[in-house]
């Protein structure tokens, strides 16, 4: 009989317990300071001394109210609850900032022996803009040992209408002016000259212009608009190379139409063609913007054809 009974007693009771399990179930618990500070670490970017507008996270452990994230001042501060006054970080690294935290704490008598990690979760005061003829314009952060192909990397590499070089401007702390500095991008992708990967620390913008337009038109064998991408600018023979050549009829003489300084309007300039296809001239270099017109012996000038161009433009300004 007491066996019974007590065989009963232990049913209850595994009953009651597995409804309780049931009615209540676990919640998880929440992340302590270790998981928020391994949180922030994960995302930290780098070891390099903070300026103004940066964004640091600090954590002190068994202390949620202080562990945050904090932006630097104008000043160069930043400003802990409690703490009597605010905390200079400027150029401060994160381990520098960890100690400057805990040392006012301790001064302050707010805490006797904080455990105090600060991580950095922006970096405002290193930005480095990319910018122009790239596939993706970006703003990125200058941490650690960031160069200028590394930055030209994260725009996702140079446009198929960039130039012949890249502007890195940057701010002259000496003078308060900004500089730039202009650097072949050919000779810079070929790695052959390491001295152009510059290093970049931030406050510098990078930007590669757009190619400039060279027009070949007339008697070639692929007349149209083509991109002069070399940094010593393009030529008669270099346009010719690129439009694959004169047609069997032209004239012994082509025509550059370059506009003239200060006006709407282009000169023209004729080319002794055959002497320099036979080497008896110099080559003729071109301009941005040039139109290099081949005639054919028979057909049109090139001149009259932009002068009627130009008369219809001007006679439909007048009657619109």
């Amino acid at each position: 009989m007491q066996a019974r009974i007590l065989l009963a007693f232990c049913i209850l009771s595994l009953a009651a317990l597995r409804a309780a399990a049931q009615s209540e179930p676990n919640q998880p618990a929440p992340p302590s300071d270790s998981t928020q500070s391994s949180q922030a670490w994960t995302t930290n970017l780098g070891d390099e001394s903070v300026g103004t507008g940066d964004l640091v996270y600090i954590t002190v452990t068994g202390s949620p109210e202080f562990t945050r994230s904090y932006r630097v001042s104008k000043d160069g501060d930043i400003s802990i609850p409690l703490v009597s006054k605010p905390i200079s970080v400027i150029g401060l690294a994160p381990a520098a900032i960890a100690t400057a935290v805990s040392d006012a704490l301790i001064r302050d008598r707010i805490l006797v022996a904080p455990i105090v990690s600060a991580a950095v979760l922006q970096y405002t005061s290193r930005q480095v803009t990319v910018a122009g003829a790239v596939n993706s314009p970006v703003i990125i952060e200058a941490t650690g040992n960031l160069k200028l192909l590394d930055a030209i990397a994260r725009a996702h590499g140079v446009a198929p209408d960039a130039g012949g070089e890249v502007i890195v401007s940057s701010l002259d702390k000496t003078t308060g002016n900004r500089k730039s500095t202009s650097i072949p991008i050919k000779d810079l992708l070929s790695g052959e000259d390491q001295k152009l990967n510059i290093p970049l620390h931030g406050g510098e913008e990078v930007r590669i212009p757009e190619a400039a337009k060279l027009f070949v038109s007339g008697n070639v064998k692929l007349p149209g608009v083509y991109r002069i991408n070399d940094v010593e600018g393009s030529s008669v023979l270099k346009a010719l190379a690129l439009s694959q050549g004169i047609l069997p009829d032209s004239t012994k003489d082509a025509y550059v139409y370059r506009m003239a300084a200060g006006t709407n309007q282009r000169q023209e300039i004729p080319i002794p063609l055959r002497d320099i296809l036979h080497r008896k001239a110099a080559d003729v270099p071109l301009q941005a913007n040039d139109i290099l017109y081949v005639p054919a012996s028979r057909g049109p000038h090139l001149g009259s054809i932009l002068k009627g161009m130009t008369g219809l433009g001007q006679a439909a300004l007048m009657h619109p």
